[in-house]
């Protein structure tokens, strides 16, 4: 199937989704609960993660429990020619919208790449085979070309579809937290 219109149709599940928000609370719940208890969060001291958009799984819990327990939390900045950098967080940041309407930390406190344990990648649709279907710019598989730490999508039942090929650009995570039964998803 199409990538562009797979990507529509992930938008469209995902605002579907957020009408029903105690049902959405639940899965986020479900997969967070996953991700907390996971060999990658525990080991990770420096988590990188987007600021989600209210359609998307909602981020600021994640990163508060970050926080709490002493990690250091980066969020992406976009750049000129579809390049990202990560910038510390702390509860006292301040953002403003980018052109994408994400937000993104107002400071320059930039972490170098090789110091980011664990990220936290966003996507509209994720294969089981660990690949996504982002927002169709190439931010992350880009950054993600020579990244030497973890990753792992957090990801909806509702967004996992295999009808698709990825292409040699894509980069897979190394695994996908869900609410399915199965509730994760390994590729390392």
């Amino acid at each position: 199937m199409d990538k562009s219109i797979l990507r529509q149709e992930g938008k469209q599940q995902l605002e579907e989704l957020a009408k029903h928000i105690d049902k959405k609370r639940k899965k986020e719940q479900q997969i967070a609960t996953l991700l907390f208890h996971s060999k990658l969060w525990k080991e990770a001291q420096t988590i990188g993660m987007v600021r989600s958009q209210s359609f998307e799984l909602n981020t600021e819990p994640i990163m508060k429990k970050a926080l709490s327990q002493g990690k250091k939390v980066v969020v992406p900045k976009t750049l000129p020619e579809r390049q990202l950098n990560f910038y510390e967080v702390d509860e006292n940041t301040t953002y403003q919208l980018s052109d994408f309407g994400i937000e993104e930390p107002m400071n320059n406190l930039v972490i170098a790449k090789k110091d980011i344990d664990l990220i936290l990648v966003p996507g509209l649709i994720f294969s089981k085979k660990g690949y996504r279907i982002g927002f169709g710019k190439g931010y992350y598989d880009r950054f993600l070309e020579d990244f030497s730490g973890k990753t792992c999508g957090l990801a909806f039942s509702e967004q996992l579809n295999d009808d698709w090929q990825a292409e040699e650009f894509d980069q897979a995570v190394m695994r996908i937290y869900t609410d399915t039964l199965e509730g994760s998803y390994v590729y390392e």
